[in-house]
């Protein structure tokens, strides 16, 4: 029986969803082991110390602990929707777009939702700053439907889960900002399939038990 590459991820967390967007999106075959980060398994901490989510263990027993390498590894195995920019302007903007999410917004991003351990500012402060590359990409949302077009690609996958953790700390003021292509671009995702097949609730995994199969709700 062939052994399936092990993905350990958490529910909520916005590293994990994209991870498991991607692979999902690749249709690459992986065993799902859904776990608490409060209680994480001893196999995970022995496959990467760190103790971070997502972790990808494959088959030949590398480890994958970064969320882009994971996307990338399932999205260069099977790409079928065309997620990765192959153009390089492309490419490069998605990068650019990539790193100023995970950097300076993922970090205010952190402030504005536990501004209460960051009381050097009021919460609204850490807001303004992420505010910042929302209007980044309500300006590229004026004309196209997604961060690099027509069609969705690696980088509107990589960014949503985090505009949608930013929007729910505070969703009525999210619904009134002026920001309504970044509110229809993230309500695009959030209510998709793909989106409802990450998000489904899965009991967590048990040592010595095997994950469930990550894949689509139409997979046979």
């Amino acid at each position: 029986m062939t052994t399936l590459p092990i993905l350990y991820s958490f529910r909520r967390c916005p590293y994990a969803m994209r991870a498991r967007m991607a692979i999902l999106g690749s249709g690459r075959p992986v065993e799902l082991r859904n776990i608490l980060l409060k209680d994480k398994p001893p196999e995970m901490l022995t496959a990467s110390p760190k103790g971070t989510v997502p972790v990808l263990v494959l088959d030949n027993g590398d480890v994958l602990e970064e969320s882009i390498d994971i996307m990338l590894w399932a999205l260069s195995g099977h790409d079928p929707d065309g997620w990765l920019p192959h153009d390089r302007t492309a490419s490069d903007t998605a990068f650019d777009l990539i790193a100023e999410n995970d950097g300076h917004f993922k970090t205010n991003l952190d402030r504005y939702k536990y501004h209460v351990r960051f009381p050097d500012h009021p919460r609204e402060a850490y807001r303004a700053e992420g505010e910042a590359f929302l209007s980044r990409l309500e300006q590229r949302l004026a004309s196209n439907r997604y961060l690099l077009g027509e069609r969705q690609t690696l980088a509107d996958i990589a960014i949503f889960p985090f505009i949608r953790q930013f929007a729910n700390v505070d969703p009525d003021w999210f619904a009134n900002a002026p920001y309504p292509r970044v509110r229809a671009w993230l309500t695009d995702f959030t209510n998709g399939t793909a989106f409802r097949d990450i998000m489904k609730k899965r009991p967590l995994w048990t040592p010595g038990t095997v994950g469930e199969l990550l894949q689509k709700s139409d997979a046979a």
